[in-house]
């Protein structure tokens, strides 16, 4: 008897307050501060055979706070910084889009979800968002993913989705991405 194939499974991670350091608008290499134990948890979950997925709202570029061109060095820089630690993202999505835009990419909305899940073949409800935002929590939700709330970063006090209830509220990505791997299915 054939066994069932495991399904593809990612943990999503929103990026300020996560990965780095929360610094309003974020537009300069200078501000970039990767956040302490981040880069051990992001190798520790792709051990444990998740694809890392970073999905993140970036409505500076939107409001003339920076262009995509200097989010883009923020991107290799933060990539270099992970990299010399060990550890890397199998892919990185960002919207651009203002927050009263409805753009579907644009979180809570799923877009970048779909399309991580479309190049990966992922299962959305086998996997995971980690966010440090109650918008990040309703991503999950609405994707059908399950969320864990870090306390780094906003830590859940932007209260736009007060009804949104994570799985698990965790001190760090370190701290979640342990819980995480403890409670997934062989």
């Amino acid at each position: 008897m054939k066994r069932a194939k495991a399904p593809r499974r990612a943990v999503f991670l929103d990026r300020d307050g996560v990965i780095n350091r929360e610094v309003d608008y974020l537009s300069r290499v200078e501000q970039l501060e990767v956040l302490p134990g981040a880069p051990e948890a992001m190798k520790a979950l792709r051990a444990a055979g998740f694809k890392i997925v970073v999905v993140t709202n970036q409505s500076g570029v939107a409001r003339g706070y920076f262009s995509v061109a200097q989010l883009g060095r923020i991107h290799r820089e933060l990539k270099r910084r992970l990299a010399r630690a060990g550890a890397k993202w199998d892919a990185l999505y960002f919207s651009p889009h203002a927050a009263d835009s409805r753009n579907p990419l644009r979180k809570p909305g799923i877009g970048m979800l779909l399309k991580a899940k479309k190049r990966f073949g992922l299962d959305l409800k086998s996997s995971w968002l980690v966010g440090d935002t109650t918008t990040d929590v309703q991503t999950a939700r609405n994707a059908g993913c399950s969320a864990v709330l870090v306390r780094t970063g906003k830590g859940g006090r932007d209260g736009r989705y007060a009804g949104a209830k994570p799985d698990k509220v965790c001190r760090d990505l370190a701290s979640a991405a342990a819980w995480i791997i403890a409670r997934r299915e062989n």
